[in-house]
Parts: C-alpha cells; structure tokens; sequence
C-alpha cells in the first residue's frame, strides 16, 4: 500500500476515535447538566439537555457512516478490525446514555410541581456513575486494559449505592403514600443512572476486546483477568 494512502488510511481512524471521544464528552456533559436541573429544580437547563440531545444522535449517525466506509473501502484486518468493531458497539452504548440522560431531563420537567426527592443519594450514584463514564470512555482514549478492569469493578459501587437509594425511596413511600408519585419518579432516575453504569461497562469490556482481542461480556471478572493475562487460554475446544 502506497505511503500516502496509509496515511490517509491512519488519519481516518484517528479522526474515528476523536468523534467517539467528542460524542462521549457531550454524553457527559449531558449527564451532569440533567442532575444540576434536578438539584436546582430548573425545567429550562432540562429542557436545554433535552433539544441537545439532537447533537449526540448525529455524531452517532456521522460515526455509523465513518465506519461503514472504512469498512467498504478500507477492508480493516487484525487490530484494525477490532478498533471498528469496538467502535460500533461503543456508539451504541453512548447514544443510550445520552437517551438515559435525556430520560432525567424530562423527568425534571414532568415533576416541576412536585420537585424529586432523596438528592443526596441520587447524586452520590450520579457521581458514580459519571466517574464509570468517564473511566471508559479514558481507557478507550488510552487502549488501557487495566483501567477498563478497574472500571468494570467500579460497577459494584453503583449496584450498590442504586439498592441503596431504591430502599430510601421505598421507605419514603410506606411511611407517606402521598410521596408514591415523587418516590416512583426517583426510582426511575435512579434506574437510568444505574443503567447508563451498565453502558459504561459495556464501553470498558470492548476496549478489552479491541486491545487483546477477549470478549468478556459473558464472563465474570476473575476469568476476565484470567484471559488477559494469559492464564487461561480462550480457544474453542
């Protein structure tokens, strides 16, 4: 292949994972920005992450178009291969994060009578969960198989600290039954932080694949250690 064209070649993938990387900041900023509307019950910041939510869906269709290209034109092998593999699952997963974000916005909107409760538990699991993003999105910036590791662990943290907060809201809810409609309208922002958590593991687990070739989203993290480091062999005998 002549020099400039693997130049050329070069340069599209970097500029890939730059979109990737530019779609998870606003993924990010998303999130932040749903949980401040709900901190300071302000349904104008939700209604701002709800119309920017416009700006993640095309980079996810820009990013889509990118890869079939390089596919078709490109025809990636090895390392490649997986990098554009990894990046179609990982605009997936951020595009249902921004969604989930979006979710929380609305949320702010459809309560502003009847403002949400428990802020203090929810913003410990948002600030989980927003550090589980950012730690993917950085092992993938990085190809750092060690801190997508470590980010799949950090996801205990947030089952955990997400029971916790359904426990408090369930409490609130006995104790008052006037607080079930507040109390359900929590749960369910509780679920979608709980569940962009889950997203961001799925981002780390395919920087694994994309750097070491493993697929170990069926596995648990001990084996996943085990296939990284080579104590265990991943064939199909």
């Amino acid at each position: 292949m002549p020099q400039h064209t693997i130049k050329r070649y070069d340069d599209e993938l970097n500029e890939l994972k730059e979109r990737i990387l530019s779609m998870g900041a606003l993924v990010e900023r998303a999130i932040r920005r749903s949980m401040k509307a709900l901190n300071k019950f302000d349904t104008e910041r939700a209604r701002k992450v709800i119309d920017r939510d416009r700006a993640i869906n095309a980079l996810e269709v820009e990013i889509d178009d990118m890869t079939r290209s390089i596919l078709a034109l490109r025809q990636p092998a090895a390392g490649d291969l997986r990098f554009i593999i990894s990046t179609i699952k990982i605009v997936t997963d951020l595009e249902r994060c921004g969604d989930l974000a979006e979710g929380i916005a609305k949320a702010v909107v459809q309560n502003q009578e009847r403002p949400l409760t428990n802020l203090d538990s929810m913003n410990s699991l948002s600030d989980a969960v927003c550090q589980q993003i950012s730690a993917a999105l950085d092992a993938f910036a990085r190809g750092d198989v060690g801190a997508a590791l470590t980010c799949i662990e950090g996801d205990q943290k947030v089952d955990k600290l997400f029971k916790a907060l359904q426990r408090e809201n369930l409490s609130y809810m006995i104790e008052d039954p006037r607080l079930i409609t507040v109390g359900l309208a929590s749960f369910n922002v509780g679920r979608n932080l709980e569940r962009i958590g889950d997203h961001a593991v799925n981002i780390a687990e395919m920087v694994v694949y994309m750097v070491k070739g493993h697929d170990i989203r069926h596995v648990d993290h001990d084996t996943a250690a085990a296939l990284i480091s080579g104590k265990m062999v991943d064939n199909d005998d």
